[in-house]
C-alpha cells in the first residue's frame, strides 16, 4: 500500500472546500469581530479575547477556524501567539460573490424604471392661493 503525496482532487474540488471554509469562518460573529480587529494590526490572542466574555479557550478555537480558512496566520514564540491577517481568501469569496451582482442589478433597474413610471410630484403650495408671509404675521 502507497501513501498519496500529492493532492489528487481536482483543482476546483479544493477551491470549493477553501472557499466553504471561508465563508464558514466568516458565518460567526464573533470571528468577523476577531477579523475587523486584525484589520486594524497584528495581535496576541490574549488581546482579541479581551472584548468577548468568553474564555481564552473559546476565542482560541474561533481563531483556529480562522486559520484553517487561511484568513489569520500566527507567529509562535513559545506559548505567545501573534495573530496576522490574510485577507487574500476573501478576494475569492469577493470574485464568488460577484457573479450573483446581475440578480442585484436587475433589481435596481426594475426600481428605477418604477420610479420614471411614476407621476410628478406637485410642488407644496402650488395652486393654493396666498400664503401669509412671516413679515406680515403677529404675535
Amino acid at each position: 500500500m502507497t501513501l498519496a503525496l500529492v493532492d489528487d482532487r481536482y483543482p476546483a474540488e479544493a477551491e470549493e472546500e477553501a472557499l466553504d471554509r471561508v465563508f464558514f469562518a466568516l458565518s460567526d460573529p464573533v470571528r468577523r469581530a476577531i477579523l475587523r480587529r486584525l484589520d486594524e494590526a497584528p495581535a496576541l490572542v490574549s488581546e482579541l479575547a479581551e472584548p468577548f466574555d468568553m474564555s481564552l479557550q473559546a476565542v482560541s478555537r474561533h481563531i483556529q477556524v480562522l486559520v484553517r480558512a487561511s484568513l489569520v496566520a500566527q507567529e509562535r514564540t513559545g506559548c505567545i501567539a501573534r495573530c496576522n491577517l490574510d485577507a487574500a481568501p476573501l478576494y475569492d469569496a469577493a470574485v464568488w460573490l460577484n457573479r450573483y451582482t446581475k440578480y442585484w442589478q436587475q433589481s435596481f433597474d426594475a426600481l428605477a424604471e418604477m420610479v420614471k413610471a411614476l407621476p410628478p410630484a406637485k410642488a407644496a403650495g402650488k395652486g393654493k392661493g396666498k400664503t401669509k408671509s412671516a413679515k406680515g404675521r403677529r404675535k
